[in-house]
């Protein structure tokens, strides 16, 4: 993973899975675990593979080395547990993946399959977070599975609060892969539980001994960061954004029936303008987007 950040000026990670498969008249998302037992039904199977197999077209068509993450992001072992889904389903959505990225006629050796976790609760509401030894011993489980399935990394995506990130990065660090740290942040570029983001980052890197890989944000709109008011400090250790495709607050698009959004042209202007001014490196998209979001970036504007 390092030497692919390090070879690559430019990385292109998914768009939206969940939203795109909510919308599909064939779908049906599970109430509790979302997309991950899509896996074991065929049609679903087929539908959420179709959406990841665009996804790698476009970053093959463009040369671009493509990072894609399980449908695991609910699938913690008290949702697991609760649902009585059998315990492998973060193994097998593993697997699921690897099978994808195995049946490419080219580009195979520029695909990463990372195992992707969540926060335990609410991912808008800070308040409701992990304490740091709490959160270690709560995720090590997931992480564990994961890598029992074969992923190439870590990612911990939409994070409201920097207690829970340290002990999620404590449970990856342990586990030996590399990994990603990615909050959700607010309009003000701070971290949903007010923290400032350049702080929580050195937060959590002073509390492992092995550091994240890089830090994202994810669920928010590019201008969200605020990157000219940012400390320089901080693009040392951001890696990548994946960004929402509306401008709109997480409380606006929460639920939202239709998909909200603003110009493929203005997301991916502001997108490229953290990759170029920045040196953010990993771009791709969070709620709303699309592969015409992820053909804006690899195309280069």
């Amino acid at each position: 993973m390092q030497k692919l950040l390090d070879r690559n000026e430019l990385v292109l990670m998914e768009a939206a899975i969940v939203e795109r498969l909510r919308r599909a008249s064939d779908v049906e998302l599970h109430p509790v675990l979302v997309n991950a037992p899509l896996i074991y039904d065929p049609v679903s199977r087929k539908a959420m593979r179709d959406i990841y197999q665009g996804y790698i077209d476009i970053a093959n068509d463009a040369k671009l080395p493509f990072l894609m993450c399980t449908p695991t992001w609910r699938t913690n072992r008290q949702r697991v547990a609760d649902t009585g889904i059998d315990e492998t389903i973060n193994i097998d959505a593993a697997h699921f993946l690897r099978e994808l990225r195995e049946s490419q006629r080219e580009g195979a050796e520029n695909i990463r399959v990372g195992g992707l976790i969540g926060c335990r609760n609410d991912c808008y509401l800070p308040q409701q977070g992990l304490t740091a030894e709490a959160a270690e011993t709560f995720h090590a489980w997931q992480i564990g599975q994961l890598e029992e399935g074969g992923v190439d990394f870590i990612i911990a995506e939409t994070l409201p609060s920097v207690e829970e990130a340290i002990g999620i990065a404590r449970a990856a660090e342990s586990a030996g892969l590399p990994y990603f740290i990615s909050f959700v942040i607010s309009r003000d570029g701070r971290v949903l539980d007010g923290t400032p983001l350049v702080t929580a980052i050195g937060r959590v890197d002073a509390s492992t001994t092995r550091q994240p890989l890089g830090y994202m944000v994810n669920c928010a709109y590019p201008s969200f960061l605020c990157a000219a008011d940012q400390p320089a400090v901080l693009f040392e250790r951001l890696t990548g954004y994946l960004a929402n495709a509306s401008s709109l607050d997480h409380c606006d698009l929460e639920g939202a029936a239709e998909l909200k959004g603003e110009s493929v042209s203005d997301w991916g202007r502001t997108m490229f303008d953290l990759h170029r001014n920045y040196g953010v490196k990993i771009l791709g998209g969070c709620c709303g987007t699309g592969p015409e979001h992820l053909r804006y970036l690899a195309r280069g504007g």
